[in-house]
């Protein structure tokens, strides 16, 4: 499978940012062992220019990995073609042990990484850089995870066989009455869509609050709300919401939303909801930079900049997920 265009896409993509992350990470050694804003040494001079090459090295080869997840996706769609049983990509990533690992790595670094960046941007704000050691230090902790998940992706593609009998996501997800291994049954679709919008609701009325009055418990508790809608949020989509966009009562999966014949509707659907997520949570994270040097102000901006975006796009996912179901109650 290695020959494959999107495995050859993936593999570079991905030792495209080890290696910027390698080089990088020898930067984020040296910040940390020798890095003095107070001090105008030559070895203080040499890091203060090195760090801005480094960062955007960084920067970049984060960005491959978050990319490298709408890849993954696609391309086990396309492997989905030649592998036996296997007729969207839920099949092709149960072929083997390591591609629902793999991706489950790829989805969490999408927000790992992201809050580099976050920091990054937060850092250059300010003339003394307060955030430089805390972000190289963040670098050294995220590089086993770029590791990690390249580990996955390599050894996922390495074992998908031509031959080899993989289900299909009417088994995976079928109803827990069925002789299937469900795996995301957690109610009846009740319970389900009860929950979905009540959580929405919360989010509203929390994200509202925070925009009214600043608190860093309200500002705790709107990323925890997040957390718990994603989760949520990717169960209904597989066991309820796909099926009124498929007009299929038993067609459940999560990638086949991502195809031209639904109109590409699953890419509005997961990037407000990835992207949301992540503002609701990054907003709650970045909380205490305000005590850095000049970051009180620039952190304030951020917060209620992040907390606006991410009403504004659960909204929108509220209005993406509910069309197709609204439409057949009528």
């Amino acid at each position: 499978m290695f020959l494959n265009s999107w495995s050859l896409a993936l593999t570079l993509t991905s030792i495209a940012a080890i290696v910027l992350g390698a080089i990088a990470c020898r930067t984020a050694i040296r910040v940390l062992r020798h890095w003095n804003p107070a001090s105008d040494s030559e070895l203080q001079i040499r890091l203060e220019g090195e760090i801005w090459l480094s960062s955007t090295l960084v920067a970049y080869g984060l960005g491959f990995q978050i990319v490298s997840l709408v890849l993954f996706v696609l391309a086990a769609d396309e492997f989905c073609k030649v592998i036996v049983g296997a007729m969207c990509a839920t099949g092709a990533l149960l072929a083997n042990g390591f591609g629902l690992p793999a991706l489950l790595v790829k989805l969490a670094g999408v927000f790992f990484y992201g809050f580099w960046i976050v920091l990054h941007q937060l850092d250059i704000r300010s003339e003394s850089y307060p955030l430089v050691r805390v972000k190289y230090g963040y670098l050294l902790l995220l590089y086993p995870l770029m590791v990690a998940d390249f580990t996955l992706q390599t050894l996922y593609i390495a074992g998908l066989k031509p031959d080899i009998i993989t289900s299909c996501c009417a088994v995976v997800f079928a109803a827990a009455t069925g002789g299937g291994p469900n795996l995301l049954d957690i109610g009846s679709e009740g319970l389900q869509l009860l929950l979905y919008y009540l959580t929405m609701v919360l989010l509203v009325a929390l994200g509202g609050a925070l925009l009214w009055r600043r608190n860093r418990w309200l500002q705790a508790l709107y990323a925890v709300g997040w957390l718990w809608f994603f989760g949520l949020a990717l169960v209904v989509i597989t066991m309820v919401i796909s099926s009124y966009i498929y007009a299929m009562p038993y067609h459940h999966c999560p990638f086949c939303i991502l195809k031209p014949e639904y109109h590409f509707i699953g890419f509005g659907i997961y990037t407000t909801l990835i992207v949301g997520t992540f503002l609701g949570i990054s907003a709650a994270v970045v909380e205490p930079c305000k005590k850095r040097a000049g970051l009180g102000a620039v952190v304030e901006h951020y917060q209620r900049r992040a907390v606006q975006i991410s009403l504004g796009l659960l909204l929108l996912f509220a209005v993406l997920t509910s069309y197709h179901y609204l439409k057949y109650m009528k």
